[in-house]
């Protein structure tokens, strides 16, 4: 039990994380409309931070931490917190990715499936009375060649879910190697085979300075064949205007983005200083599904993220 332990939350979270922590013996404080000069005064009397995306955790937070055993983002992203400063201050960055992975897998394949088989504009047609059965005669997934960048737990999720299409899994991770084990159909792959093989193309990939910006006019002009584009994972690593001159050019054949690089950092909006051409041509192309920045954000995966922190968390204080 950690009697008396405070922990400071800034963002809401489901209250099962409240209850489970409280449960150990934390204490915890809400600090929602909290500012930064406001969390920065405070934080020296708190040993745990929890967060989501609303405050960036910079350098000027962490040095007024100076009891903080750990920072905990309940999502996946770290890329608001400088973990590497934070480490190199014995605070321990802590992320719940295991609790909305399912939920990121089911809704990259709904999406899919979607764009595939034109669902969103023959749902609209049929509810203005038109009734469009050849401009709607869809695509088959069985037979493609998927290729997935990155393979943590959004990528494998993915990857799983795959399984009973009949298509071939092709998956690239940087950081790593002989990571897939027996398996009939997901095959560890180079990035060059993925660029020559892929139908489709999905990216479980985590925004750092090294992926912003990275998939871009040169990054997707090395496929060999059109591909079908799914991103679930951040938006600033795709260079929005690329991708859709690269459809002009039919070399992408479709996009699936829940995420966008117009969002704000909190990801609650769109940045209304966007509004140019290149979004209000995403926007109008029957060739694009977009969704919220919602894949993770389902009913289930609010409880699980709020499991698999709460685990993290104890976890974490048991060792300090």
């Amino acid at each position: 039990m950690y009697n008396n332990w405070p922990i400071l939350v800034i963002d809401t979270v489901h209250p099962l994380l409240h209850k489970l922590l409280i449960e150990q013996g934390f204490i915890l404080t809400e600090g929602y409309d909290w500012d930064k000069e406001k969390i920065s005064k405070e934080l020296p009397n708190y040993k745990g931070l929890i967060i989501r995306s609303r405050i960036t955790i910079d350098k000027e937070i962490i040095d007024a931490a100076k009891e903080l055993k750990f920072i905990a983002r309940y999502g996946a992203g770290m890329e608001n917190i400088d973990v590497a400063y934070a480490e190199s201050k014995n605070i321990q960055c802590l992320h719940a990715a295991a609790g909305n992975m399912d939920a990121v897998a089911e809704h990259a394949i709904g999406m899919l499936l979607n764009l595939f088989n034109n669902i969103n504009k023959a749902d609209a047609e049929v509810k203005q009375y038109q009734w469009h059965r050849e401009a709607n005669r869809g695509e088959e997934l069985a037979g493609k060649t998927v290729g997935i960048i990155g393979y943590g737990n959004m990528g494998s999720a993915f990857a799983k879910r795959l399984q009973g299409f009949d298509v071939k899994v092709l998956v690239y991770d940087k950081y790593k190697s002989n990571y897939i084990g027996a398996s009939q159909w997901i095959e560890e792959s180079t990035l060059e085979r993925i660029q020559n093989e892929a139908n489709v193309i999905s990216f479980h990939i985590p925004l750092t300075n090294e992926t912003n910006g990275m998939i871009n006019y040169q990054w997707l002009s090395a496929f060999k064949l059109p591909i079908y584009l799914i991103n679930t994972a951040r938006g600033k690593i795709l260079n929005t205007a690329d991708a859709m001159r690269l459809m002009e050019e039919n070399k992408i054949k479709g996009m699936c983005l829940d995420v966008l690089e117009y969002e704000d950092t909190s990801f609650e909006h769109l940045n209304a200083s966007h509004q140019n051409a290149t979004i209000k041509a995403l926007f109008a192309s029957p060739k694009v599904i977009l969704t919220p920045h919602i894949a993770g954000w389902s009913h289930q995966s609010n409880i699980k993220l709020a499991q698999v922190l709460a685990a993290a968390i104890i976890k974490c204080c048991t060792r300090s």
